[in-house]
């Protein structure tokens, strides 16, 4: 397939010309949907192109934003990329010392906030920073010293009639090879890393992932999309591309506690996932059985076993499965608002248990696979084909292989030109021969179908020399109602061991269906909790070889969170971090261990 060279404008040009909806996006904002015309979208993104350009902002300088998912970031994204500039994200939940060295390491000259509550953890820094020369609150301030959003287009509308041509002017000047964005890598490991992305690597990786959508925008009545990923991540930033060269409209939720009422309200056709938020949806519909009893709950959880062993492949008799959809997969598909026809779900491995179930109960959930040096996406299923377990083939003009000791190696015009001011990182991800090394492990059946195994770094040996791959099991132990988190620790050990934290809400309920009090204190000791992990545990261990069963667990009352530095914002375990928090508990589940 001959590939040719794009850029991020044209490719969103190109999608104005498909939408049948006069809606570009959507954001709530104070609990309460707010819609902007396709026709108001782009005059926005002119007018404040203009009024950076104003500003001083030019062709190579970067601009950062740290500000929640809304329309304006769209709108700032865009004027920025207008301008030949390059877009810095920043994640609302990052700590003050990394915003900091994120905004010095890429130079920003211009540094948007949402809001004051935003600005908070910037404001006493940014005073440090020489290169930042202004401060743009995008929905107002109190701050005296901080531009709005609206005094820029506002100027830009002036400088709009001194000069008709000038904002064409500038964006024909964007070229495939000029740099879109600097995104900084989470980290599980180091620093942040700035990856440089340009608008071809972007863009062309959009319009190929779109070849693989689940549906075709144009051949539904309405289509829209729900958004609850950050922007300031490559998945559903390229989302965000793919979206607007399909030309549907994207709509972004304001608190992920309200998605389900969101989704009733929304009604989408399509969203993109981490697994985490599957994993939590699945859990509730499962517990949802227990509020049933006789016929009905037989019925239902019949339907439940019959989605939990759907194989694409070999799908059920269809009596069968008209009755379970009858009954209870078109009410279970309604709490997602009714017209979803599909999920695809990124940034870590998906559990095949909890893919079999959405697929099973008529919902497309097919799992991709890609890194944010790859634009992110490399491989996804081909549409009409699914294979649970495998994150798909290779995207058009992408080369996948396997190196000598598992690690999967890529090739092709989504990777990166590097990271940002370090030459010898850059060099350390690229083999001899050009491949960019993922870092991850995996293998390619006779198909080419992937399948991704783990993190490199995140393999451990125990001592007996055998090597386990910890995510896997994690997953499966998370499939439990009864698990909310859970890291598998046992490095240098004879035997693999857990934290767990349980799901106290579903505990608690358990309780209750038992005719136990649930206990205020020591619930982490608790004999009857215990007991039902335990079992959850042996569930998990069944299918599991010798050297990877978990032997010992020691459950945490307190969740892993971001703000300690556990998880990523994309929820990934940081185990370095993870490993030194609790090595006292660690320890002492290998406290009586023989050497």
């Amino acid at each position: 397939m001959e590939y040719t060279p794009t850029t991020i404008l044209k490719t969103v040009d190109e999608g104005l010309k498909k939408r049948k909806s006069n809606v570009y996006a959507g954001v709530k904002r104070n609990g309460q949907w707010i819609e902007t015309s396709v026709d108001d979208f782009m005059k926005q993104v002119k007018l404040l192109a203009l009024g950076l350009h104003q500003l001083g902002v030019k062709k190579g300088d970067k601009v950062s934003i740290h500000a929640e998912n809304s329309t304006e970031w769209l709108i700032v994204d865009l004027a920025v990329l207008s301008l030949g500039a390059a877009l810095v994200p920043i994640y609302t939940t990052q700590p003050g010392d990394q915003i900091k060295y994120i905004l010095e390491n890429s130079e920003a000259v211009v540094h948007f906030v949402s809001n004051d509550e935003v600005f908070a953890e910037t404001k006493p820094l940014i005073k440090s920073i020489d290169t930042v020369k202004a401060v743009v609150s995008i929905l107002g301030s109190k701050h005296q010293k901080l531009r709005t959003f609206e005094d820029l287009k506002q100027n830009g509308a002036t400088l709009d009639q001194e000069k008709p041509g000038l904002y064409e002017e500038l964006k024909n000047q964007v070229q495939p090879d000029d740099i879109a964005t600097l995104i900084y890598t989470s980290g599980t490991t180091g620093v942040p890393k700035g990856v440089v992305l340009t608008h071809d690597n972007i863009a062309g990786n959009a319009r190929a992932s779109f070849e693989i959508f689940p549906f075709k925008p144009d051949e539904i009545d309405d289509p829209k999309i729900l958004s609850y990923l950050p922007l300031a991540h490559m998945f559903e930033r390229t989302a965000s591309y793919i979206y607007a060269f399909g030309g549907v409209p994207v709509y972004y939720i304001e608190d992920i506690e309200q998605i389900r009422e969101d989704f009733q309200t929304i009604k989408p056709v399509y969203f993109v996932t981490v697994p985490r938020l599957l994993e939590k949806i699945v859990t509730g519909i499962k517990v949802k059985g227990q509020e049933l009893s006789g016929l009905k709950k037989r019925l239902y959880y019949w339907a439940v076993n019959l989605a939990e062993n759907y194989d694409p492949e070999n799908p059920p008799p269809s009596l069968k499965y008209k009755l379970a959809d009858k009954v209870v997969y078109s009410k279970i598909r309604e709490l997602f608002g009714g017209r979803l026809i599909g999920v695809n779900v990124g940034g870590a491995a998906l559990s095949p248990n909890i893919a079999r179930f959405v697929n099973g109960i008529g919902v497309y959930c097919g799992l991709g696979y890609g890194l944010t040096e790859t634009s992110p996406v490399l491989t996804g299923p081909p549409v009409g084909e699914l294979r649970i377990g495998s994150s798909g083939k290779a995207l058009p003009c992408v080369q996948i292989k396997i190196a000598e000791d598992g690690e999967i190696l890529a090739k092709g015009p989504n990777i990166m030109k590097g990271y940002y001011k370090m030459p010898e990182k850059t060099q350390e991800v690229f083999n001899e021969d050009g491949w960019f090394c993922t870092g991850d492990i995996g293998h390619l059946d006779e198909d080419g179908w992937l399948f991704v195994t783990d993190r490199k770094k995140s393999l451990f040996k125990l001592s007996t020399g055998k090597y386990v791959a910890p995510q896997p099991i994690e997953n499966a132990l998370v499939n439990s109602g009864f698990i909310e988190q859970a890291v598998v620790v046992g490095s240098e050990h004879k035997f693999c061991g857990a934290l767990i934290v349980p799901n106290w809400d579903n505990m608690k309920k358990r309780f209750e269906t038992s005719g136990h009090e649930f206990p205020t204190e020591n619930i982490t000791e608790n004999e009857f909790v215990l007991k039902r992990i335990q079992k959850e545990v042996d569930k998990v261990n069944e299918d599991r070889s010798k050297w990877e069963k978990i032997k010992r667990f020691t459950l945490l009352k307190d969740q892993f969170t971001i703000d300690k530095g556990e998880i990523t914002p994309t929820l990934k375990v940081k185990r370095n971090v993870i490993n030194k928090n609790y090595k006292e508990i660690i320890d002492s589940m290998y406290a009586d261990e023989v050497t």
